[in-house]
């Protein structure tokens, strides 16, 4: 709260990509929103299978990859849907969001930036300090390049 007795967060943004750490955050964030009186903002990213396939010099039929994505969009929805129910049982405004990022880090700050999001709450994938440093993850690119709060729950 600030010195006038006003929550700090209006708008949280949480980014999920349907796993089993994603839904637990959701809910944490859910119940944080709830709280504090804010409104949710999902978000889901959608890769761009075409920039990987013709990227690597692999080659698949437009129609395949047209469909699979469609197919990746569709769970992107009803992941975004489990946020909506979830948040409409809790009484909490909620919006959601899917675009198709350079890379789902990126996307999670710009989908905060486009919302005017004031917190974005997300997952931790538990994983040790060797296979971050060596494998990257997208919560820890998000810490590094957002300006915008990032709440971490594990």
């Amino acid at each position: 709260m600030n010195t006038k007795g006003e929550t700090m967060y209006k708008r949280i943004l949480i980014p999920t990509d349907g796993s089993k750490v994603a839904r637990k955050a959701i809910t944490g964030g859910i119940e944080l929103a709830r709280e504090l009186r804010a409104s949710v903002v999902g978000y889901y990213a959608l890769e761009a299978l075409d920039r990987g396939f013709y990227a690597e010099g692999v080659s698949a039929r437009p129609v395949a990859i047209k469909r699979f994505q469609e197919s990746l969009a569709k769970q992107g929805e009803q992941y975004l849907a489990e946020i909506g129910d979830a948040c409409k049982a809790a009484g909490v405004a909620c919006e959601s969001v899917i675009s198709t990022p350079a890379s789902p880090y990126q996307g999670i700050i710009e989908a905060a930036r486009k919302k005017r999001c004031d917190l974005i709450f997300m997952a931790s994938h538990g994983r040790g300090a060797l296979a971050t440093l060596l494998l990257g993850s997208v919560t820890q690119k998000v810490l590094a390049h957002s300006k915008i709060p990032v709440l971490v729950h594990r």
